[in-house]
């Protein structure tokens, strides 16, 4: 009897349970937006049972390149926006693509074939020159993987783009249509990654983060952002936002600025902050955010269903964002000062409105599921069924693909049907 008992435990204890799939994801630390993009999809890989390795690209290159590299663009940023635009516009096209993928191929292909596991079955890049990297190695056989490139910007330049990759990732119709003129093939149109934390704003909610931030209760707020470096003209943003509409208060975000910061602070701002990581909370409480770059910040707007105008925009990325925001429907690109006072009304009473009607004033952002498409391109299945916390996570993640995918109907003026046209989706 004690034998049969025995059997059956042994049998368990010799059963070997799958390998679970990996994805490699590669990013780069210029910023913000491309790490966070690479961290919200690393989890909700890693909820669907796949292991993820990320690295950061700037750490592929050799030696101090990769610092020369950041360092390089954040100067020009700060110091010389005009020489990024230069820049910026001289490498969209195909020889400043080719020049940049050999170069970089050169100095991190080998590292970055050597950072792909045998048993990787995804890879993900949502940096551009990761991707050019990724796909020249596909191209000569030393990646056997599809390697799919996440645009996380609205436009696409023409870094972004690679014949050598099996699919671009879109997060709207507007890049999507982009990146197909530019010869992209593979291009799908997913539902945005977006941290959970940023939920629709309710009228409980923002009562909540004004009085956790000790934020006034009955004032109009204007979140101002220039991304993790404050980038840009914002000092500029917060007189013409003031002198447009006395009756509003900046909250302005800084990032890794301190200098900004304390600037801002001795000239009378009241709410200025530096890094911030609550940054749900600060959306919740205010009524309009007013940025200059778009990317990842955008998108979190969207989904705590704040209004979002464009003003002032960076150089470079910033302008061409600010076009394919507005053509979307998603900000209002402001050109003008004389503009901003009928945007900031348009903008904060609408907000207000779906506010008010508990979010029932919407437009879809629409899209497939990123995790089930990256399984299914590497022939994998989400698990049919899960238990505890993980089924908990994925209840969330379906909520949280819903609110990502909402914005009010008035944001920034724009008619519902521009930002309700039919949509086409290419696997």
């Amino acid at each position: 009897m004690g034998r049969l008992l025995r059997l059956p435990m042994q049998r368990r204890a010799g059963a070997q349970l799958p390998t679970p799939p990996r994805a490699v994801i590669v990013s780069a630390s210029v910023g913000a937006g491309h790490d966070a993009v690479a961290g919200e999809l690393a989890a909700r890989l890693e909820e669907a049972g796949v292991v993820v390795d990320r690295h950061d690209f700037l750490d592929v290159l050799p030696g101090p390149a990769g610092r020369i590299l950041v360092g390089s663009y954040h100067r020009m940023l700060e110091r010389a926006p005009w020489s990024w635009k230069l820049l910026y516009g001289s490498l969209d096209n195909r020889r400043g693509v080719a020049m940049q993928a050999g170069l970089f191929t050169f100095l991190a292909g080998r590292r970055m074939k050597a950072l792909l596991p045998a048993d990787t079955s995804i890879i993900v890049s949502t940096y551009p020159l990761a991707s050019q990297v990724l796909g020249r190695l596909r191209r000569r056989g030393k990646v056997e993987q599809k390697v799919h490139t996440y645009l996380t910007d609205f436009s696409v330049h023409a870094l972004w783009t690679c014949a050598d990759v099996d699919s671009h990732l879109a997060i709207h119709q507007v890049p999507a249509a982009q990146a197909r003129g530019a010869g992209c093939g593979g291009v799908s149109v997913i539902a945005p990654v977006v941290d959970r934390r940023f939920t629709p704003v309710t009228p409980r909610l923002r009562r909540a983060a004004r009085a956790r931030l000790g934020l006034p209760q009955d004032a109009r707020l204007a979140l101002l952002v220039g991304g993790s470096w404050g980038a840009g003209e914002i000092e500029r943003t917060v007189g013409d936002i003031e002198a447009a509409d006395p009756g509003i208060t900046c909250v302005v975000v800084c990032g890794r600025n301190e200098t900004l910061r304390e600037r801002l602070l001795a000239a009378g701002v009241r709410h200025a902050y530096g890094w911030v990581d609550d940054m749900p909370s600060l959306m919740h409480a205010s009524d309009v955010l007013v940025q200059n770059a778009g990317g990842m910040t955008v998108l979190e707007a969207v989904a705590a269903g704040l209004p979002v105008i464009t003003y002032r925009s960076i150089p470079g990325h910033g302008l061409t964002n600010a076009a394919a925001l507005d053509e979307a429907g998603v900000a209002r690109w402001v050109r003008a000062q004389g503009e901003l006072a009928d945007a900031l009304g348009q903008a904060v009473s609408s907000g207000r409105a779906a506010t008010a009607a508990d979010g029932a004033r919407v437009v879809a952002l629409p899209g497939v599921d990123v995790v089930d498409l990256l399984l299914e391109s590497a022939g994998l299945d989400r698990p049919a069924a899960r238990t505890g916390a993980a089924r908990i996570a994925a209840d969330h993640a379906a909520a949280a693909a819903t609110a990502a995918a909402a914005v009010a109907v008035a944001v920034a003026g724009h008619p519902a049907d521009k930002a309700n046209a039919p949509m086409e989706y290419v696997r």
